[in-house]
């Protein structure tokens, strides 16, 4: 134990990971007191523990030096001897690993170690998916003549994606539609729950059940918004308009918390009372959800998650929506290949004239739809250039559209006087919610004023981080009697909630406005799902944060009309592709980055790269899992 301890002093470590590698020393001694190697299982297990805590979902073996990079030498230099030769007959001596079938405290599974709660989330998710992406029995004259009537024909040489997308979750249990900003996502939902409850009406001559989710209440509400008015004009009967859900939830609402537990109402012994579910801001979702999400599914219902691939992985452990849109069978072109019978389907039903397609395809594969064509950001769009050139790894023509007078992106080199503009412009575009709180305007209103800009950050501490620019913001606003700060509350401060209360019905991401009623008591004002204000006193609210100034992971699910984005200074592992491109896309209007152009190119070359097994369960193994 010397070694964690002496990484624990370093900070290299948390305390729960020097605890748990103490653990399993301990048990390791307990089954084998002769045991000679415990100092390198207490380090494997402690590096385990640290992955978890890093949004890795497992250990790979044969890159455990990309967590010791950073070690001091002689550190270094003694966890590589301690670990170095540590094959899979080796580690399937000790007592407290195994290949899953016992209930150990570690798993081995194809060169990675586990913890065994999220190696069995792991195959279980992988099983479920693989059964679920069976086809179903369809009724394609109807599909064909539903989908001609809810959409456009598309121009000639066209191939409407978004067709294509509603044909291929008709077709499937499970089904993925994945697409970036303003490519229609909200649309094809709308009409693909249309043509749902037609086809389910007619079969089985009753409504069907659908529910709508998303991870946060912010992207519940915006879901519930946007499908709304993309249902307006639709060719449909008031009574399949009936049949359509017009509020969305969370999913920890959809599936039932139970106080002081991490565990649902809703598993598979009391499955979610559904036909269809529809989970949107699928990038968000971790691998614990997923699992549970799938194991509350009713055995004939299908599920339709929509998302952004190329969007920041969940805060939690795992990249679900990436794993499962690792397209395996994909060519140069990018195109995604369906299996023949798969292309058939979508030939007749939607005219697809391609892509080409493979022998023996993975049925996962078949279950995928991706959006290409984006509505929102044209070619007169520097946003949607900016947004593009970045997914590409393109950092240096990212940097070059700033020069090119786009109307919607801007670009400001980081310096101390830079710095101050941009406090200054920010606390400039807050004024105008605050003006409308001191001229008595209703905290509804006072909301959308306030998103109307929103400024994000990388990182949480040090002035370029999340919580320096809070109080250089709330300084400024102080400085011009917008808001009077005489204590941790006043009018007018903005907070984010960081942890669920069931009971209040506040979730992480849920941003409110503190407003004084005519008495002068203070209460936080929030939007809920279903468009209602609902006001808390401050005593009252669970964990929270101010937010003039947010992380990039905190707004997702969320669009802002102008974005300020401010990249460190200095190199950060957390400055990726994923994160740029996250920042770029809540941009409705207006973009403005504050960085160093090298920062823009490296971090636009920088991927994310989560460690899980799920990619590989479901586009490589062969392999077979219970459920």
């Amino acid at each position: 134990m010397e070694l964690l301890q002496q990484l624990r002093q370093l900070q290299l470590i948390r305390p729960l990971d020097l605890q748990f590698g103490r653990f399993i020393h301990d048990e390791e001694l307990l089954d084998n007191p002769d045991s000679d190697s415990c100092e390198q299982l207490s380090l494997l297990a402690a590096l385990v523990s640290l992955q978890l805590g890093r949004g890795e979902v497992c250990l790979p073996l044969n890159d455990y030096g990309t967590l010791t990079e950073n070690w001091p030498g002689a550190l270094q230099g003694r966890a590589e001897k301690l670990l170095v030769g540590m094959s899979e007959s080796r580690l399937l001596t000790f007592s407290v690993i195994s290949e899953g079938r016992d209930e150990t405290p570690l798993v081995y599974s194809n060169g990675r170690l586990y913890l065994y709660r999220y190696w069995y989330y792991e195959t279980q998710v992988a099983g479920r998916i693989r059964t679920l992406t069976a086809p179903v029995e369809s009724d394609n004259v109807a599909i064909q003549a539903g989908l001609k009537r809810l959409f456009n024909a598309p121009g000639a040489g066209e191939t409407d994606w978004q067709q294509v997308a509603v044909a291929v979750a008709l077709s499937r249990r499970f089904s993925v539609i994945s697409g970036g900003p303003g490519t229609g996502k909200t649309t094809t939902v709308a009409r693909l729950l249309c043509l749902y409850a037609e086809l389910f009406s007619a079969r089985k001559g009753c409504a069907p059940l659908i529910r709508l989710a998303a991870p946060t209440g912010k992207a519940a509400a915006r879901l519930s918004e946007s499908l709304g008015s993309a249902q307006q004009g639709l060719a449909i009967t008031d009574a399949v308009r009936a049949m359509i859900p017009d509020q969305a939830v969370t999913l920890h609402r959809l599936l039932g918390p139970r106080p002081d537990s991490k565990n649902f109402r809703h598993n598979r012994e009391n499955p979610l009372h559904l036909d269809l579910l529809v989970v949107d801001e699928a990038s968000m979702i971790d691998l614990p959800m997923i699992f549970r999400l799938l194991d509350a599914l009713p055995a004939h219902a299908q599920l339709v998650m929509i998302g952004d691939r190329d969007q920041l992985a969940s805060v939690e452990a795992g990249s679900v929506l990436g794993d499962i849109c690792a397209w395996q069978q994909q060519e140069s072109s990018g195109e995604l290949c369906y299996s023949p019978a798969q292309l058939d389907y979508l030939q007749q039903v939607c005219g697809l004239p391609g892509p080409p397609s493979a022998p023996g395809s993975n049925p996962v594969a078949d279950a995928l739809a991706l959006l290409r064509k984006s509505y929102r950001f044209d070619e007169h769009s520097g946003i949607g250039r900016l947004a593009r050139a970045v997914n590409r790894g393109d950092g240096e023509q990212a940097a070059r559209l700033f020069t090119e007078n786009w109307r919607d992106i801007d670009f400001y080199p980081l310096s101390e006087n830079g710095y101050q503009q941009m406090v200054a412009d920010v606390a400039k575009g807050y004024s105008t919610y605050l003006k409308l709180m001191h001229e008595g305007e209703a905290p509804g209103r006072l909301l959308q004023a306030f998103n109307q800009i929103q400024l994000l950050a990388v990182v949480r501490q040090g002035v370029y981080g999340v919580e320096g620019l809070n109080l250089a913001i709330e300084e400024k606003l102080q400085r011009q009697k917008l808001i009077s700060v005489t204590g941790a509350w006043y009018s007018g401060r903005p907070v984010m909630i960081t942890r669920n209360d069931y009971q209040l019905g506040l979730y992480n991401g849920d941003i409110g406005i503190t407003v004084a009623d005519s008495d002068g008591k203070l209460r936080v004002w929030f939007e809920l799902p279903d468009g209602s204000m609902k006001g808390v006193l401050p005593g009252r609210l669970p964990e929270h944060e101010t937010v003039y100034a947010m992380t990039v992971h905190k707004s997702q699910g969320s669009e802002f009309e102008k974005v300020v984005m401010i990249l460190p200074a200095e190199e950060s592992p957390l400055l990726t592709r994923e994160l740029i491109y996250t920042g770029i896309t809540r941009a409705k209007a207006m973009f403005v980055l504050h960085a160093t152009t090298d920062a823009l190119i490296k971090g636009s070359l920088r991927r994310t790269e989560r460690a899980s097994g799920l990619s590989w369960r479901l586009w490589q193994s062969a392999g077979t899992y219970e459920y």
